[in-house]
C-alpha cells in the first residue's frame, strides 16, 4: 500500500527544508540519461571497435530529441502532472538500461544498443521537460534561486558519475573478466536498478504542488503554445541569434565526439592508448571538475564586467585551448598526468568560454515567455552540436587525428564572425553597483 501523502496535505509540506528530499535527486536523475547517451555510448561503442565515423554519426542523431523537445512540452502539460511523467519516466529509462544489458551481448548489438539510446534519448528529454517544469512549480520563485545552486551541484555530479566513475568502472571489468561486454552489461545494470530505486523514491517523497494538474482547456494551451513560437520569431535580428547559437561552438562541437576516441586508440593509429579508466579519470574527473571551474570563473567574469565585455575573451577561450589537443596528436605523449593536464586545460577553456553562450541565451530569451523562449534556444543550442558532431567521424577518419586537431582549430573562424556581428548591451549580465 502506498504512503504517499494526499495532495492537501503534502502541499503544505512543499516548504524548503522538505525541498532537500527531492532537488538533490531529481537533478541527479536529470543528468545521468544525458550523459550515458552523449558520452558513455561513446566510450562503449570505441571500447567494442565500432569505427569513429560511425560513433560520430549515429551518437550524433541522439541529440535530435533534445533539439526538438520544444515541440512536444505541450503534451507534459496538457496530459496527467508533472509528477507522474517524471516517475513514468524514470521507470522507462530504468527499463530501458536493462533492455541495453540484454542487448549488448548480442551479434547486432550495435544498431539494438543505438534503438535503445534512441529511446532513452526521448525519455531522457521528457524527463527534463517534466523535472524542470516540476521545479517551478513545488517551490516558491525565492526557493527557486536558493536551489539553483543545488540543483547544478548535483548536475554536475552526474557528470563527473557518468564520464568518470561509470567509465572506470567498465574499464576495471573488463581487465578483470577479459570481456568489453561484460563490464558494459554491469554498468547498465546497475544503472538499471539506479532509476528504478529512483522512480520509487520520487513517487514516496515528491509533494503534489496545487498546480502540477492538466490542462482544462487544451484549446487555450494550443494557441499559448503557438503564440510562444510566433513571438521567438518575430524578435529582432534572430537570423544572426540564431547564427550565434549554432557557430559559437562550432569547432567544440566537433572536437567532444572524437576526444575520447583519440584518448582510446592505439598509438599506431595516431591515439594515447589509454586505458578505459585513465579515460574515465582524466577526461570523466578531472575534465569535468576543470569544466566546472571554468564555468563559475566564467559567471564571476560577467557579473563582474557584463557580457559584452567578456565575449571576445571567453570566444577565445573556448577555441584557443584547441592547441593541446594538436600537441598530444602530434607529439603523443605517454605521460598521463601531462595528458590530464592538457585536457584539464582545454575543459576549462571550454566552461569559462560556454559562460557566454549561457547568458546569450538567456539575453535571447527575455519577454515574455521568456521560460518558453529559453527552451526554444537550447534545442538551437543541441543542434548546434548535433550538425558538426555528424561529420567529425568521418573527417577524422580522411584526415587523422593530427591534422584533425589542426582543422578544429581553424574551425574558431566561424565562432570570431558570429561574435564580431552580434549586437549586446553592455550592461547586460553585469551585477549592478547598490
Amino acid at each position: 500500500m502506498s504512503t504517499t501523502l494526499p495532495p492537501s496535505d503534502a502541499a503544505v509540506q512543499s516548504s524548503s527544508h522538505r525541498a532537500w528530499r527531492w532537488v538533490p535527486s531529481l537533478y541527479f536523475g536529470q543528468g545521468i540519461p544525458y550523459v550515458v547517451v552523449m558520452t558513455l555510448s561513446v566510450i562503449m561503442y570505441k571500447n567494442s571497435g565500432i569505427s569513429n565515423a560511425d560513433i560520430a554519426l549515429y551518437t550524433s542523431w541522439l541529440y535530435l530529441p533534445f533539439v526538438i523537445k520544444p515541440l512536444w512540452s505541450p503534451i507534459v502539460d496538457l496530459l496527467k502532472t508533472r509528477r507522474l511523467w517524471i516517475v513514468s519516466m524514470e521507470l522507462l529509462i530504468g527499463a530501458l538500461f536493462g533492455l541495453i544489458v540484454l542487448v549488448i551481448p548480442l551479434s547486432g548489438f550495435f544498431q539494438w544498443t543505438l534503438l535503445m539510446f534512441w529511446l532513452l534519448a526521448f525519455s531522457a528529454a521528457t524527463h527534463d521537460i517534466s523535472v524542470d517544469g516540476f521545479y517551478m512549480l513545488a517551490l516558491e520563485q525565492h526557493q527557486q534561486a536558493a536551489y539553483a545552486g543545488v540543483r547544478s551541484m548535483f548536475y554536475r555530479i552526474a557528470m563527473l558519475t557518468g564520464q568518470g566513475v561509470l567509465v572506470f568502472v567498465a574499464g576495471m571489468l573488463k581487465d578483470l573478466t577479459g570481456r568489453v561486454d561484460l563490464g558494459w552489461c554491469a554498468v547498465f545494470a546497475g544503472l538499471s536498478l539506479l532509476f528504478l530505486s529512483l522512480a520509487w523514491y520520487h513517487y514516496r517523497v515528491l509533494p503534489f504542488p496545487a498546480q502540477d494538474r492538466r490542462q482544462d482547456a487544451p484549446a487555450a494551451s494550443v494557441q499559448e503554445f503557438l503564440a510562444v513560437f510566433r513571438d521567438f520569431f518575430k524578435k529582432k535580428n534572430l537570423l544572426l541569434s540564431i547564427s550565434f547559437l549554432l557557430f559559437y561552438r562550432f569547432g567544440e562541437a566537433q572536437l567532444v565526439k572524437m576526444a575520447p576516441p583519440f584518448l582510446l586508440d592505439d598509438v599506431l593509429k595516431g591515439g594515447l592508448g589509454l586505458s578505459t579508466q585513465a579515460v574515465g579519470i582524466i577526461y570523466g574527473s578531472v575534465g569535468m571538475l576543470a569544466l566546472t571551474a571554468g564555468g563559475l570563473l566564467g559567471g564571476a567574469a560577467i557579473a563582474r564586467f557584463g557580457l559584452k565585455a567578456c565575449l571576445w575573451p571567453m570566444a577565445l577561450a573556448i577555441n584557443v585551448p584547441h592547441v593541446v589537443y594538436v600537441y598530444l596528436a602530434f607529439v603523443q605523449p605517454q605521460q598521463v598526468l601531462l595528458v590530464g593536464a592538457a585536457v584539464a586545460i582545454e575543459q576549462m577553456g571550454y566552461g569559462f568560454g560556454f559562460a557566454a553562450y549561457i547568458l546569450y541565451m538567456i539575453m535571447l530569451a527575455e519577454g515574455e515567455h521568456k521560460t518558453a523562449h529559453y527552451a526554444i534556444c537550447t534545442g538551437f543550442m543541441a543542434l548546434s552540436m548535433m550538425l558538426p558532431g555528424m561529420f567529425s567521424g568521418a573527417l577524422q577518419a580522411t584526415l587523422g587525428y593530427a591534422h584533425f586537431f589542426v582543422w578544429i582549430c581553424l574551425s574558431a573562424v566561424p565562432t570570431f564572425i558570429v561574435a564580431a556581428m552580434i549586437n549586446i548591451d553592455p550592461a547586460f549580465g553585469r551585477k549592478q553597483d547598490e
